[in-house]
């Protein structure tokens, strides 16, 4: 059987990594954080990265970041809530997310 070519709806589903202080902390646990479609299954996820980065996947944790309330200029906005997948990789595999697909 030859290997799965990623399609558009993994490109859907991952739609950036996330790169801060604690994601930096989380990938020497083997760990990559992304932000997801508001939509994504962790099945769907899982496949999206295995797929993508070619590695395995052991878990997905996913949480949705509610949109926080700002003021700019006076006018009352609220920012977009946000869905991100924390995924754990098998040990002795690692995503460069700063090199890009």
């Amino acid at each position: 059987m030859a290997a799965a070519q990623p399609t558009a709806r993994h490109y859907d589903t991952i739609l950036a990594p996330l790169i801060t202080e604690k994601t930096t902390l989380l990938s020497e646990q083997n760990k990559v954080v992304f932000k997801v479609a508001e939509n994504a299954t962790k099945d769907e996820i899982a496949a999206a990265v295995e797929s993508l980065f070619k590695v395995n996947v052991v878990k997905v944790n996913t949480l949705v970041q509610k949109g926080k309330t700002k003021r700019f200029r006076g006018i009352k906005g609220r920012r977009n809530d946000i869905k991100k997948a924390i995924v754990t990789l098998a040990d002795g595999q690692s995503i460069d997310v700063t090199t890009g697909l």
